[in-house]
């Protein structure tokens, strides 16, 4: 007999009541248990199998399951452990809302960065949003924190290649009617990001040839970033920390560090943070311990060799 079978033949026939509960139900944990009951369901487990596996109670992941039990996050590791699934599908994103997602991050699981980038790359392809812009290679854009260079060494070498120069975040104000910090503080980080959206999609469409210098944030949303990596040719400018605190505290001012006694650690931690969406440029140049033109040289350099090897 099929193993998962026989456990949830041990289920009594009569559906268990609701717990009782005075206080209404939120909708989260409502949904949340809705998944606990839905993941034991495919797996044929019982309540009762469940909470043996998962060290809790029966009680405690009946109330779990109806919504009126608000769980420990260990308590919820040990119940995804009990139902053999992760974490993220018992809690619920977009990655287990059917089973062709389920499926697919199946698949990519346990894979190097490498193959990866190579999936990404295909299904960029495959779906019509992959580097098939003619217009790439000779849109520069550079990526990295501030005081990395991009506004300066961008404007040079605009001019060297004779392209016109973008700075983003100019064009977010533009849009947007007001500066940046003023975004932040009326309407907040979210709409900041929907600017900075449409202020690329507004670039990408008006120049088919430009060097563009990013907000140094523009990493930490994947669809904005996803923009970028598809119609831009991107630069990695990368600096020491040191040398990052050191050219905007220069340019005097701190952000986005200004209120922290660790602001060392801080641009750290943002560094490390970004570094690995950074990675992603098709290009990369190291201007830590160069002088302005020393760094100038070396990103025309392997700006003007990607631009002739296309």
């Amino acid at each position: 007999m099929n193993e998962g079978l026989a456990v949830a033949a041990d289920e009594p026939a009569v559906a268990h009541p609701a717990p009782e509960s005075a206080e209404p139900r939120d909708a989260l944990l409502m949904a949340l248990g809705e998944r606990v009951r839905s993941l034991r369901a495919r797996r044929g487990l019982t309540r009762r199998a469940v909470a043996v596996a998962a060290g809790v109670s029966e009680r405690h992941l009946a109330n779990l399951e109806y919504g009126i039990g608000n769980a420990s996050i260990l308590v919820l590791q040990q119940v995804a452990g009990a139902l053999h699934c992760s974490l993220a599908e018992l809690v619920g994103d977009v990655t287990t809302s059917s089973p062709e997602w389920l499926l697919i991050r199946e698949l990519l699981e346990k894979r190097s960065e490498a193959d990866l980038r190579s999936v990404r790359l295909a299904l960029g392809e495959l779906l019509g949003t992959a580097a098939a812009d003619p217009g790439r290679a000779r849109r520069i854009a550079l990526v990295g924190l501030r005081g990395a260079g991009k506004s300066t060494l961008g404007q040079m070498l605009a001019d060297d290649l004779e392209l016109p120069f973008i700075e983003l975040s100019r064009e977010v104000e533009k849009l947007a009617g007001c500066s940046v910090r003023e975004i932040h503080d009326l309407y907040g980080t979210n709409a900041y990001r929907r600017y900075e959206r449409r202020a690329l999609e507004e670039a990408v469409q008006i120049y088919s040839e430009a060097v563009i210098a990013t907000p140094g944030g523009i990493v930490s949303d994947p669809a904005t970033f996803n923009e970028l990596l598809a119609h831009c040719t991107t630069v990695w400018l990368q600096a020491a920390p040191e040398e990052h605190m050191g050219r905007v505290a220069a340019q005097g001012d701190t952000r986005p560090m200004a209120a922290s006694r660790e602001a060392m650690e801080d641009l750290r931690r943002i560094l490390d943070g970004r570094a690995a969406f950074y990675s992603k440029a098709d290009l990369r140049v190291d201007t830590s311990g160069k002088s302005l033109q020393q760094a100038f040289e070396l990103l025309r350099g392997v700006v003007r060799t990607s631009i002739a090897s296309h």
